[in-house]
Formats: structure tokens, sequence, C-alpha cells
């Protein structure tokens, strides 16, 4: 522990110094190339009324693609226009802010057309095109259900929708009194298996766990919602579900916040900035049925290393130590704490760069309470024999000054489209853009 605090401070004092937004900066720790981010002169509003640059591995651009408020999860239509979730409010009595998606069609001129695809949703995240036999759907997460649609070619709106996993808990449910901290929804489609997270309402508070159903968990079920079932447990709020190319299922994580040094150790209990901004790594880890990944009773402890992570006991929850931490499915890697990992996708099959081809990108949406801005990018898993090598920045840049909390954008999601590119979405200042190899 004296190491990593040491360790801690060194990050503090060194490697977090503001980089600015000057195109004369050397560029941070894992990327390569500073460019300046091509704006259409139609998005050239806050915050590109000014010059903003990203960094990128060399050879590569980035465009602002689209402008659109509250951007979140993303899928790739069949046409290759892309449907964008926005969860906006539920039940506020202002029709605008309600739950949409839309469908962003990109134009030949650099800009893309943005119409609404479907409305009065409730918070709806998640998006997920499958075929079933000949028959093309979409799945839809809402916050209380998820539905799904037959999808047409060229379907301009959303059609009639059935519900597949009825009844489940958001911050209307009764016994939670609006007090659902992650109510949002994350799917995936794989194998014929429908798998769904359930995130925790809480920071770390075992109701999550003893509820019915658990939250906190990742559950299965057939494509039709019959047969749902616990898969895995202990997963604080897994945003980003994905299969790989050998049908396992991962997931990245959003792990708790305000840790207290664990039992055992000479501070243990006591609250301490340098500590929280370290502890615990936030988990990108593969998903096995009927494991349990410690939360809210055990921590990723990442000061030995980030693959293979063991755990600390919580003090708050486990300070006695009646779960037994090392039972606890180990996280196959760790990502720096409080990065807040949302989208997660499998470049493998995708036309994006083949250098980057046989690997998995996590967006980094960043933390909100750290002493220093932490996230805020895109990073990078090489696949190597069924396993992430070393994670690596992909795109940074976000952050202006990590110490004074400047920033002026947030990911969500990163997805291959199927012209070559890499398509972002950055619900902070409201933009979509495109990740692609210089003509």
């Amino acid at each position: 522990m004296v190491s990593a605090f040491g360790l801690a401070l060194l990050v503090s004092a060194v490697g977090l110094s503001a980089c600015g937004d000057d195109r004369s900066a050397d560029p941070p720790p894992g990327a390569t190339v500073a460019v300046v981010v091509e704006v259409p002169a139609a998005y050239r509003t806050a915050p590109f009324d000014r010059d903003r640059i990203l960094y990128v591995p060399p050879g590569f651009t980035v465009r602002v693609m689209a402008r659109l408020p509250g951007a979140r999860f993303m899928a790739l239509t069949p046409e290759g226009d892309l449907l964008v979730s926005r969860p906006g409010t539920y039940n506020s009595g202002d029709p605008a802010s309600d739950g949409k998606i839309f469908r962003v069609h990109p134009e030949a001129d650099g800009t893309s057309t943005i119409t609404e695809f479907s409305s009065g949703l409730r918070l709806p995240h998640d998006l997920v095109f499958t075929k079933i036999g000949d028959t093309t759907y979409l799945y839809i997460s809402e916050s209380h259900e998820v539905i799904r649609a037959v999808y047409r070619e060229g379907d301009a709106t959303l059609g009639a929708t059935q519900v597949v996993l009825p009844g489940l808990p958001d911050n209307f449910t009764g016994e939670l009194q609006g007090r659902y901290g992650h109510s949002l929804k994350n799917i995936a489609i794989g194998g014929g298996k429908l798998y769904l997270s359930i995130a925790s309402a809480t920071n770390a508070d075992p109701s999550d766990v003893t509820d019915t159903p658990k939250r906190a968990a990742i559950y299965v079920s057939e494509l039709d919602g019959s047969g749902r079932r616990l898969y895995a447990e202990g997963l604080r709020n897994a945003e980003g579900l994905a299969l790989a190319p050998n049908g396992e299922l991962w997931a990245a994580v959003n792990h708790r916040d305000n840790t207290a040094f664990p039992p055992g150790h000479p501070s243990e209990g006591q609250y301490d900035s340098l500590y929280i901004d370290d502890h615990p790594a936030e988990p990108f880890t593969r998903v096995k049925d009927g494991a349990n990944y410690g939360w809210p009773y055990c921590n990723p402890n990442p000061d030995f290393g980030m693959t293979n992570l063991p755990f600390d006991a919580d003090w708050e929850t486990n300070r006695d130590g009646q779960v037994d931490c090392s039972k606890m499915e180990r996280i196959s890697k760790g990502i720096k704490a409080h990065s807040a990992p949302l989208g997660l996708s499998f470049l493998q099959g995708s036309s994006f760069d083949a250098e980057y081809r046989d690997g998995a990108v996590v967006a980094l949406h960043g933390c909100w309470n750290c002493t220093k801005l932490i996230g805020h990018k895109i990073i990078y898993f090489p696949w190597n024999n069924g396993a992430p090598g070393d994670e690596r920045d992909l795109v940074t840049g976000w952050v202006t000054d990590p110490v004074a909390l400047e920033r002026w954008g947030r990911p969500v999601d990163a997805i291959a489209d199927d012209r070559g590119g890499l398509v972002i979405s950055d619900d902070f200042s409201g933009t979509i853009y495109r990740v692609s190899r210089q003509p």
C-alpha cells in the first residue's frame, strides 16, 4: 500500500500536469499526434467556436460529423446510419425532454441529417440489432424494461414494439423511493442469448444484493425474454457489455466512490483523497456464468498491477471479513479508478483500421468528483490469444487541465462504422465524432 501511495503522489505531482489547449503542448502519455478536430461550419458553436485538439495515433484524423445534445449509446443500422439514444428525463411534463432515439445519416459534405426515430421512451439507453432467422430486430433497453421491434431497411421510425424483459427496477420502483442512482440499463446479444445489466442503486450498500431482483448483476435470457436467470453478480454498474469473438461475455464496470483504507492497513477506515483517487480499479473483465465479482464487499486492488486483480475487503461493508474476498472471481484487467467506463466494443470483424481491428475499445466518461480529472478518453486493448493486452490510449485530449478540472467533452460510446471509421458519442458537448485513417 505504501508504494502505491507514493506512486499516487508522483502521478499527482508529475503525470497529470495541465496540457492546455495549445497545439505546441506535448501529447499526453500513450498518445502520439495532436490533430486539430475538423469541424464543418454548421457545427462551429461551443465548444467548437475555437480550434480543439485531440490526440490520436499517427496518420489518423478526427472530424465532427454531427451535433446531438445528450448523445449516449449508438448502433449502426444495416444501411450504415447511426441510431443514437438520448435518455432525457421521464415524466417531467416537458415532451421535449423525454427519452428519444435519433437517426443520424451521414451526408457527402461531412455533415449529417438528424431525424427523430422514436420518442416518449422511458430513459432509453442501449441499442442492439440482431437477426433471428431472416428477421432483423432492434432491441432497446429502457430503465424499466427491454423492448424490441422488427426493423426493415429504410425504417424512418420505430415500428410496433414488444416487451421482452418487463418489470425491471428503476427510479420509480416503490421500495427505492426515487433513490436509484444507476437506473439506465445496458444489454448485449450473442450466441442466441440476451444479456442484461441491472446496476446498483447505491454507491456501496448491501441492499442492492439482497433485494429481488438482485442489482449490481447481469442476467441472461432467451431472445424473446423467456428463461431469465441470474448470470453473474458483484458488478456495480456494468455499462459496457459485449461479446468477444470467441463468444465470451465481457463487461466494463463503474466501481465505487469514496473508498476508505481497507482493513489491515495502518490507516484503515480513514478517507484520504490521494488513496480515493486511485482506488478501487474499474473492472474490465471476462464475465463467467455463476461468478461473483465482489461488490459491495470486495474492491479490486490496483497496487500490484492491472492484470488478474486481487481484492481488498471493503472497510464500510466487510471490515470483519464475513465475506471471503479470496473466493471472488478476479478481475481480468483494471482501468484507473473513477475513469467511468461506459461503451465497450470489440473491433474484430469490423472495417476499422487493420492495425486496431484485433482488439476492444472502451469509452471512459471520466470522474465527476475527483481531485483531478481522470478518464475522458477512448482506450484500446489489443487482443492476444483470446485475452486483452495492456491498455493503450487511442483518443485523448478532452481534458485541457486535469488539476483545474477543465474539460470540453466526455466520451460515452465508440463503435466502428461500415466505412473504416470509429464513431464516438459525447454527451457533454453534444457531439458525434468520426476517427479515421487519413486518405
